[in-house]
């Protein structure tokens, strides 16, 4: 009754509605159908309430799992034939009890991440409304608000999804676990379980991965800089950003400070104390495929969050493209290429006393000496460095190393079948993966690339450009004048002949005549090259970085018949319980046709056959096809080559680029063709792997021909030079030479 007074007071003529019955009819059907709609909105509102919390409550963890937290499991890598290749978990796994963690570890953790642990029920709201005001006002999630109940919760039981329901049911379950243990046994847990970054889970794993010793070991300034990991382990990480690691460290230290946990004269002491960090590590990957593995990881790492998986604790099944038996073969042609390759280049270095004295004073401001050095002392071990022959030595050897990536794929289905990351192929040191991670200009090896747009647009492999010297005005107003290798030029020469002896001069040519260069970097990216080709004339020759992977992947279309397949590590993922989570779909598309392809690879085959590529003949005698890299210095070699039924490239070179090969010996026809040569042998000769022996299968539109070579058209008997060669039948020339018709006397010349 009262909304109906309120409603009449407010919208309704008075006079109107006691005097005229149709309009009191309308009113008061007006006023039911508002209070159907207020009790739909109502209900509408209760159910959405009531899926929601259902929804929520489905994704909290069981009394059970609360008292009985799940088994962590270590996720298996096995190879294509069935080797297991690794395991992810957390590694030098143990269980520290309360009582052997020092309290000066647990006060720090207290003091920064939640200084009222003992006097809250596992969620502070006075953080969490704070925390909610400074991010309403930053526009942005700025600062969290999580206790370490609500921390321990996460990482036992919940998702990292940044997300309101995973903070809701993070703090549910927060109040679950402080029901179900006591303060001491949360603060253990936490400490057993927490992630301090390289692979250290705990606080066991993370005091040997750091300095070396047990927790109880620890010092006050080591605890501090632990718990100042927490927050970003790679931002922190001592041993590669150690001023970083420094100051999170200080900033703990007066946390603790200030809450009273240690004195003005522990703070100060403890922040004079340098890293101490355990240095002697070695932290490898063991097995056979170190590189391949963490390439596996990473791509994990990718999938994790859209299947909500961790991969050090959940006991994932991977099986992998990698074979075993050609993974031992790729290390074994690696290091025996490797070993000759060293002593020839240590033979013929010569150390710039410029260049020397730039890479030891990087080594020595890297160094941890230096970096723990006091400001007051930096200058005087700076000196004692530089003076000290075995640091120095050791310098001089890890800079002129000689670094590889190797990697074969089968060109089909895009499987990686072995990888070679470094030249220290048993050892993962958190280093580079020399196949995947570096960006490094293709030389010559780039030019199959440009040819391949030249016979798509119409050419024929017999098609002439002069071999002379050619000047291009750049962009920017200045020349370029490329010149040969052997500094040689010539008269006209075939596209063949051209690509099998990488004649540079003509390869330009190509791309201002018959291969526009939007074009070839059109091309290019299609058949699976991804980092930047910038527009010029230049990347004829392979000034254009490229990833290792992706080059070779490229140069498996050719193999594939003008089908790009992109490459495959991880063939199916499963479950602990053995149900598939994804089994791999690569990505295959048709980039060139299969008559380009064909003739291609008849042009590769004469660069292995007779051409820069040779050197492979003197290891593999079957059908195959490759070309030769060198970039500018020799600081570049590569070979990237395949069969019917394999691609494998090789890249060689320095991780200083200012170290190059400085010799004809760095040359991709003599530093990386025997290696890639080595590699096919032992594969085809292995009777275990059987690797059919095929020849590269001639299309039917592909088809021989002689030309003239003047005219370019159809030969005729009188036509003084001619060349037989491949042609796609639609661009076969249909007439004949109208040059030579008959036969002419030599004319007389006065």
């Amino acid at each position: 009754m009262r909304r109906f007074r309120d409603y009449f007071k407010s919208e309704i003529d008075r006079e109107k509605y006691f005097n005229d019955p149709d309009y009191r009819q309308m009113i008061l059907k007006k006023l039911k159908q508002r209070e159907r709609i207020k009790r739909v909105i109502l209900i509408s509102l209760v159910i959405s309430f009531v899926v929601y919390a259902i929804y929520l409550i489905s994704g909290l963890p069981s009394l059970q799992q609360l008292e009985n937290p799940t088994p962590e499991l270590a996720t298996k890598v096995y190879s294509y034939d069935g080797e297991l290749l690794g395991q992810f978990y957390i590694k030098q796994r143990a269980y520290t009890p309360i009582d052997s963690i020092p309290r000066n570890l647990i006060n720090a953790l207290i003091a920064t991440e939640d200084r009222k642990f003992y006097r809250h029920w596992g969620i502070d709201f006075d953080r969490v409304i704070k925390a909610m005001i400074k991010n309403i006002l930053s526009l942005r999630i700025r600062e969290g608000a999580s206790t370490i109940t609500q921390q321990l919760a996460r990482n036992l039981y919940l998702s990292q999804e940044l997300s309101l329901t995973r903070k809701i049911r993070e703090a549910i379950t927060a109040i679950q676990i402080e029901r179900t243990y006591t303060k001491e046994e949360i603060l253990e847990m936490y400490l057993n379980i927490a992630y301090f970054g390289m692979s250290a889970y705990g606080v066991e794993s993370a005091s040997f991965v750091y300095f070396g010793k047990s927790p109880s070991e620890l010092t006050l300034a080591e605890c501090a800089l632990l718990v100042g990991m927490l927050r970003s382990p790679a931002r922190y990480n001592p041993f590669e950003y150690p001023d970083r690691a420094i100051r999170v460290r200080d900033i703990v230290l007066k946390n603790m400070l200030v809450t009273g946990f240690i004195t003005e004269e522990e703070y100060e002491k403890a922040r004079k104390e340098p890293l101490n960090l355990n240095r002697g590590r070695e932290y490898i990957y063991s097995g056979i495929a170190p590189h391949f593995l963490e390439y596996v990881r990473f791509l994990l790492h990718q999938k994790a969050e859209k299947y909500g998986f961790n991969i050090y604790k959940d006991g994932l099944v991977v099986y992998t493209t990698l074979d075993a038996r050609m993974q031992r073969y790729a290390i074994k042609a690696v290091k025996e290429q490797l070993e000759e390759l060293q002593k020839e280049f240590d033979k013929a270095w010569k150390w710039d006393k410029e260049l020397l004295n730039a890479v030891l004073d990087k080594a020595i401001k890297q160094s941890p000496k230096y970096l723990e050095a006091d400001s007051s002392e930096k200058n005087k071990v700076y000196k004692e460095l530089l003076n000290d022959k075995a640091f120095v030595d050791s310098v001089k050897r890890e800079t002129t190393r000689i670094q590889t990536g190797f990697v074969a794929i089968e060109p089909q289905t895009g499987y990686i079948k072995a990888m070679v990351g470094s030249s220290n192929f048993e050892i993962f040191k958190y280093g580079l993966n020399h196949v995947t991670q570096i960006k490094r200009q293709p030389g010559s090896a780039f030019k199959p690339f440009v040819y391949t747009v030249a016979i798509d647009n119409g050419y024929s492999p017999a098609y002439q450009l002069l071999n002379q010297p050619i000047t291009i005005i750049m962009a920017n107003g200045e020349k370029w004048t490329p010149s040969n290798f052997d500094g040689t030029f010539g008269g006209k020469v075939t596209l063949r002949e051209a690509l099998k002896m990488s004649i540079n001069v003509v390869a330009v040519r190509v791309l201002q005549e018959l291969a526009p260069i939007n074009q070839v970097i059109d091309y290019a990216h299609k058949m699976g090259i991804k980092t930047e080709i910038p527009p010029y004339e230049s990347i004829a020759l392979g000034t254009a970085e490229v990833i290792p992977l992706q080059l070779t992947s490229a140069y498996g279309v050719f193999a594939n018949e003008g089908v790009y397949v992109e490459p495959v590590a991880i063939l199916r993922i499963e479950d602990r319980f053995g149900n598939v989570i994804e089994e791999s779909k690569p990505e295959k598309r048709e980039v060139i046709s299969r008559e380009t392809a064909y003739i291609i690879t008849s042009m590769l085959e004469d660069a292995v056959n007779s051409g820069t590529g040779t050197r492979v003949r003197q290891f593999f005698h079957l059908p195959c096809a490759g070309k030769t890299g060198t970039t500018q210095d020799f600081a570049d070699a590569w070979f990237i080559g395949y069969t019917p039924n394999l691609v494998a490239g090789v890249w060689l070179g320095f991780d200083d680029r200012r170290i190059t090969f400085g010799g004809t010996f760095g040359q991709g026809g003599r530093a990386a063709a025997p290696m890639w040569g080595r590699f096919m042998r032992y594969v085809y000769d292995d009777p275990e792997i059987n690797m059919p022996i095929l020849d590269f299968e001639q299309p039917p539109d592909v088809v021989s021909a002689t030309i003239c070579a003047e005219s370019q058209k159809l030969a005729t008997p009188y036509c003084p030079q001619k060349i037989t060669d491949l042609f796609i039948r639609k661009y076969l020339p249909t007439k004949q030479c109208d040059i030579h018709t008959s036969e002419q006397k030599p004319r007389i010349m006065f």
